[in-house]
């Protein structure tokens, strides 16, 4: 996998080995940031299930202030250190070990008060297609804008293609999707 655009383009990033991830096809990175267009400039950046990285570090590259990075399985958190570490963008994208679902992952003591304008939230397909695990994964959706969000922030959530119609956010949540072969983005945005 390459950096597709911005001071790192062309850059190559390591992706953890094994069936534990799944690293977002390259054209449909490049299509989510396109349809992002400026929003990625000076963002505040919560890469939620981050796997290597690749959108935390393609929003840094592209001029995003801060990103900071949320995954729990070692294999996929050491390719994601590793990448921020080859890529040298330790200053702006922070590493953390958590569950991307737990508020107390996403708030950052150096940063203070933050208020994301940009949150990517990739979970694994299987958690969406479960009825209880997709409660919880909607469930923090709806925290996030509570707590932490930006009044204009955008939550991209990565699903398979198939599990899209599952998905209900409720009252003052909108969302759009965009289908890519057998993934689909999600882009939800608080009601104004």
């Amino acid at each position: 996998m390459r950096i597709i655009a911005g001071e790192l383009r062309g850059r190559r990033i390591a992706a953890p080995e094994g069936e534990g991830t799944r690293p977002m096809l390259d054209r449909v990175r490049e299509a989510v940031f396109s349809t992002l267009g400026e929003h990625v400039e000076d963002a505040v950046v919560l890469d939620l299930f981050a796997g290597s990285g690749a959108l935390g570090l393609e929003s840094a590259s592209r001029g995003a202030r801060s990103v900071r990075c949320i995954e729990r399985a070692k294999k996929a958190l050491d390719a994601l250190k590793l990448n921020v570490t080859e890529l040298g963008v330790q200053d702006r994208v922070r590493v953390v070990r958590g569950d991307a679902l737990a508020p107390r992952s996403w708030h950052d003591v150096e940063l203070g008060d933050v208020r994301y304008s940009l949150v990517f939230l990739d979970p694994p397909y299987p958690m969406i297609e479960d009825p209880v695990e997709r409660t919880a994964v909607l469930g923090a959706i709806r925290k996030l804008f509570e707590a932490v969000l930006s009044p204009n922030a955008i939550v991209v959530l990565h699903v398979a293609a198939r599990a899209g119609e599952m998905l209900r956010f409720g009252p003052g949540l909108e969302h759009e999707m965009r289908v890519y072969g057998t993934s689909a983005i999600v882009y939800v945005t608080a009601q104004h």
